[in-house]
């Protein structure tokens, strides 16, 4: 493993266990590198968290199966959007990961920092799964549309999916959020996407 690989990853651990900041000493001292060379490879602090997060995103949504033309289409995008609950699996692990991203991102003084870590970890979902949308528009899978608002909407619904794992489960939980799940996607198939109104 390469030196800035070994900083992402003991960054992307630190943040993993719900470290409120990502000090740049205690990053290098995971890692077991000098600040100094920490800083050779990230110059500023946002930049180490921006490759953290980015890193953490690409672990936990692989986009080999959104290209297997073996599957239907519906099914290979069902399946990516799940692997985004994957942080979320059990109600003990969700309740974890959600006070870990309160704690990070959703204090009542949060600072400009913390606030454009948080627009990273966004962005990084909405661009995977922007990817996904247009990669099936391309082979003509998915009908043309406003993939923007599409990755808006099943983020939102994604977001809402993960929230509900980390409640006390029913006996149908899984069933019904299959079941929701493959309603949100066939709505991305099967209502052409108007334009998003202007700014």
């Amino acid at each position: 493993m390469s030196t800035r690989d070994r900083i992402i990853a003991a960054a992307t651990e630190m943040m993993q266990e719900g470290a409120p900041r990502l000090s740049v000493r205690a990053v290098a001292a995971r890692a077991g590198v000098g600040a100094s060379t920490l800083r050779h490879h990230f110059p500023t602090q946002r930049d180490l968290i921006n490759a953290a997060l980015t890193a953490t995103y690409d672990a936990a949504m692989p986009d080999e199966r959104i290209r297997d033309t073996s599957m239907p289409a519906r099914e290979r995008l069902r399946e990516c959007l799940r692997r985004l609950l994957d942080p979320f699996a059990e109600p003990a692990e969700a309740r974890e990961v959600w006070t870990n991203l309160l704690r990070m991102f959703a204090e009542a003084e949060a600072d400009p920092k913390t606030r454009a870590g948080y627009q990273v970890l966004v962005g990084e979902a909405e661009r995977r799964i922007s990817a996904w949308l247009a990669i099936l528009e391309e082979e003509g899978a998915l009908p043309p549309g406003d993939n923007a608002t599409r990755s808006d909407f099943l983020l939102t619904f994604i977001d809402g999916l993960s929230i509900a794992r980390a409640l006390p489960p029913s006996d149908q939980r899984l069933e019904d959020e299959t079941r929701s799940l493959a309603f949100a996607v066939d709505a991305v198939f099967d209502v052409v996407s108007r334009a998003r109104p202007p700014q």
